[in-house]
């Protein structure tokens, strides 16, 4: 015995690479089995050769197609039974129209019924929009909205902090409560930091609270995780509210933060919200392990006042999803393109499909303009981004760095009809690993003010110059490249 214990010492680092090699065999086999890119097919094999240990993590991380794994796909399955149940019950399905293809042309029809066969994207046409501008106006609004509520508050968020803002909402949270309006509140683990006080407050005021998908260690793990990067709130199932703006102070410039803060948002009234309503209840099913049962309040069948009745359509997507939702709608979107894409995003990091649909349409004579953070919140991020400037220009896309602040908006607009606001960021994380909602505006009056936003923004950024990026220096290069190799899990 002491003998085997011995050459285990001596010889733990052959073990340890025999083990490994074992692993990458049947990796390989796997792998290969798939039938996947054979680019990416050929990435992963080498790197499980050549890199002990190394290249195993890196297929844990980046290798694996995580819409397969087991809890996904039973909450996936669940998901497609409620939808279909409820869908029967309350009729979130609204009468479409006929014409609906001659109307808004064949290039949206096409993104509409790409969305429509995905089951969960309905798409209804009696809504009332507000574009809201910054946290300023967001929670303005929002405080007036929950201090109305009547018969429930549901509140989804990537990010919720018990900062000043935190505790003024948390309050009126507690106090609707104690009103007897149910209350509930979702937020995600990792993206949040609530004081034991805060959940004491919320508890005893019985606010139904979970975090979503909770983790040991939440400093070490945020980016490894699959993470609930909506931001959604429902009222009384009339109100419904959707965008990029999390509830945390420095997203309101009313306060005394650091930077200025860019960001918008959506309130809206409508069929939608039966769309926003639907994908809250899934998220809490699966973060409170609950199987809450419907009623009728939560769907109810009003249509708000309005002069111009407004087509939206949401699209949900995520790792318990069957397909990338939102990133196909964009790059559905962008193909579709006649004459302008105005983009909007905090982290521009495309996959190849986006990114080939973006310089395909540039050089193809569509006006494609991106709007990007001049200095990022993420140092790694903001060379990721950069990295793919270079190629986007000699394209002819033009880019424009913001220079006020922080730009933390995702919006796009696409020609005179088309626009989407949501959560989802223009990088890997947001089409394939986190969970994320966009709402798919068709409509031209609201496609105008976005489009008039943009070119609001316009006037606090620098273009860049083709000419003078290519002259920044080798480190910023290599910098830019090593950055991009992770962008997977910025």
């Amino acid at each position: 015995m002491d003998a085997v214990v011995t050459y285990g010492k001596d010889n733990l680092w052959w073990i340890l690479l025999g083990v490994n090699y074992l692993l990458v065999i049947f990796l390989c086999f796997i792998i290969l089995l798939k039938n996947k890119n054979p680019v990416k097919t050929l990435s992963f094999l080498f790197a499980l050769a050549v890199l002990p240990f190394l290249g195993l993590i890196v297929y844990y991380f980046f290798g694996q197609d995580y819409r397969k794994s087991k809890i996904f796909e039973k909450k996936y399955i669940l998901d497609n039974k409620r939808i279909k149940e409820w869908r029967k019950n309350f009729k979130l399905d609204r009468e479409e129209r006929e014409d609906f293809e001659e109307t808004f042309g064949e290039g949206i029809f096409k993104i509409y019924k790409l969305l429509r066969n995905n089951e969960k994207a309905v798409l209804t046409f009696d809504n009332d929009v507000q574009i809201l501008i910054n946290g300023e106006q967001k929670f303005k609004k929002l405080r007036e909205d929950l201090d109305k509520a009547k018969n429930h508050i549901h509140m989804e968020y990537f990010v919720l902090f018990d900062d000043e803002l935190g505790e003024e909402l948390i309050d009126i949270l507690c106090k609707k409560a104690k009103e007897g309006v149910t209350v509930r509140l979702m937020y995600d683990d990792v993206g949040s930091d609530l004081s034991k006080k805060a959940k004491r407050k919320l508890k005893a005021s019985k606010v139904e609270h979970y975090a979503f998908m909770p983790v040991l260690f939440s400093n070490s793990t945020s980016k490894l995780n699959y993470r609930d990067h909506r931001k959604i709130v429902v009222i009384d199932g009339s109100i419904g509210y959707v965008g990029g703006i999390n509830l945390d102070q420095k997203y309101d410039n009313s306060y005394d933060n650091e930077r200025y803060w860019r960001d918008t948002h959506l309130r809206l009234e409508g069929g939608a919200v039966g769309a926003l309503q639907s994908s809250f209840l899934l998220s809490w099913n699966f973060a409170s392990k609950k199987e809450l049962e419907i009623a009728g309040d939560l769907f109810p069948n009003t249509k708000p006042e309005t002069q111009e009745p407004v087509a939206v359509q949401m699209a949900a997507s995520g790792p318990d999803t069957d397909w990338a939702n939102i990133m196909e709608a964009i790059f559905c979107a962008i193909n579709t393109a006649k004459s302008r894409i105005y983009l909007t995003t905090p982290y521009f990091m495309p996959n190849s499909a986006i990114l080939t649909a973006l310089t395909t349409a540039a050089r193809s004579g569509v006006d494609v303009k991106v709007i990007v953070p001049y200095e990022s919140d993420s140092w790694a991020a903001q060379y990721a981004s950069d990295s793919y400037i270079e190629q986007c220009l000699e394209s002819g896309i033009q880019i424009f760095r913001y220079c006020k602040g922080f730009v933390h908006a995702k919006t796009m607009v696409v020609d005179s009809m088309l626009s989407t606001v949501g959560t989802a960021n223009l990088d890997y994380r947001s089409f394939a690993l986190n969970f994320e909602i966009n709402a798919l505006i068709y409509n031209e009056h609201v496609n105008s003010k976005l489009a008039d936003v943009f070119l609001k923004d316009l006037e606090d950024c620098e273009e860049v110059d083709l000419e003078r990026w290519r002259n920044r220096g080798v480190i910023r290069k290599l910098k830019e490249s090593f950055s991009r190799l992770w962008a997977p899990l910025l």
